[in-house]
Protein backbone atom coordinates (compact mmCIF):
# COMPACT_ATOMS: atom_id res chain seq x y z
CA UNK A 1 0.00 0.00 0.00
CA UNK A 2 1.41 3.35 -1.06
CA UNK A 3 1.13 6.07 1.58
CA UNK A 4 0.20 9.57 0.53
CA UNK A 5 2.23 12.62 1.48
CA UNK A 6 -0.40 13.45 4.09
CA UNK A 7 0.10 10.04 5.72
CA UNK A 8 3.87 10.50 5.70
CA UNK A 9 3.57 13.95 7.27
CA UNK A 10 1.25 12.57 9.97
CA UNK A 11 3.73 9.81 10.86
CA UNK A 12 6.71 12.19 10.81
CA UNK A 13 4.98 14.43 13.35
CA UNK A 14 3.95 11.41 15.42
CA UNK A 15 7.55 10.17 15.49
CA UNK A 16 8.78 13.65 16.40
CA UNK A 17 6.42 13.79 19.39
CA UNK A 18 7.45 10.30 20.42
CA UNK A 19 11.17 11.10 20.14
CA UNK A 20 10.87 14.24 22.27
CA UNK A 21 8.84 12.48 24.96
CA UNK A 22 11.24 9.51 24.98
CA UNK A 23 14.14 11.96 25.41
CA UNK A 24 12.37 13.41 28.46
CA UNK A 25 11.79 9.87 29.76
CA UNK A 26 15.49 9.04 29.28
CA UNK A 27 16.55 12.23 31.03
CA UNK A 28 14.29 11.56 34.01
CA UNK A 29 15.14 7.87 34.26
CA UNK A 30 18.86 7.68 33.61
CA UNK A 31 20.46 11.13 33.77
CA UNK A 32 18.90 12.03 37.12
CA UNK A 33 20.00 8.67 38.55
CA UNK A 34 23.52 9.22 37.22
CA UNK A 35 23.79 12.47 39.20
CA UNK A 36 21.97 11.22 42.30
CA UNK A 37 24.95 11.74 44.63
CA UNK A 38 25.32 15.35 43.61
CA UNK A 39 21.56 15.89 43.85
CA UNK A 40 21.46 14.39 47.34
CA UNK A 41 23.37 17.41 48.65
CA UNK A 42 20.16 19.42 48.08
CA UNK A 43 17.08 18.77 50.21
CA UNK A 44 13.50 19.05 48.97
CA UNK A 45 10.67 18.85 51.51
CA UNK A 46 13.16 17.40 53.98
CA UNK A 47 14.36 14.61 51.69
CA UNK A 48 17.53 14.41 49.55
CA UNK A 49 16.66 15.64 46.06
CA UNK A 50 18.03 12.52 44.31
CA UNK A 51 15.83 10.30 46.46
CA UNK A 52 12.82 12.54 45.90
CA UNK A 53 13.27 12.45 42.12
CA UNK A 54 13.50 8.66 42.19
CA UNK A 55 10.59 8.09 44.58
CA UNK A 56 8.09 10.76 43.56
CA UNK A 57 9.25 13.10 40.83
CA UNK A 58 9.93 10.55 38.13
CA UNK A 59 6.54 8.89 38.63
CA UNK A 60 4.75 12.22 38.29
CA UNK A 61 6.70 12.99 35.13
CA UNK A 62 5.87 9.56 33.65
CA UNK A 63 2.16 10.22 34.16
CA UNK A 64 2.59 13.70 32.66
CA UNK A 65 4.33 12.20 29.61
CA UNK A 66 1.37 9.88 29.03
CA UNK A 67 -1.10 12.76 29.36
CA UNK A 68 0.90 15.03 27.06
CA UNK A 69 1.15 12.29 24.42
CA UNK A 70 -2.59 11.67 24.57
CA UNK A 71 -3.38 15.37 24.16
CA UNK A 72 -0.87 15.81 21.32
CA UNK A 73 -2.16 12.76 19.46
CA UNK A 74 -5.78 13.80 19.85
CA UNK A 75 -4.91 17.20 18.39
CA UNK A 76 -2.90 15.60 15.57
CA UNK A 77 -5.69 13.13 14.78
CA UNK A 78 -8.22 15.95 14.53
CA UNK A 79 -5.89 17.99 12.33
CA UNK A 80 -5.51 15.09 9.88
CA UNK A 81 -9.14 13.96 10.16
CA UNK A 82 -8.35 10.53 11.57
CA UNK A 83 -9.91 11.08 15.00
CA UNK A 84 -12.50 8.66 16.26
CA UNK A 85 -14.87 11.43 17.27
CA UNK A 86 -17.16 11.09 20.25
CA UNK A 87 -17.53 7.47 21.24
CA UNK A 88 -20.69 8.06 23.24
Amino acid sequence: MQLTEKHNEYWRRNLKYTAVLLAVWFLVTFVVAWYARELNTITFFGWPLGFWFSAQGSLAIYVAIIGIYAVLMKKLDKEYNVDEGDLE
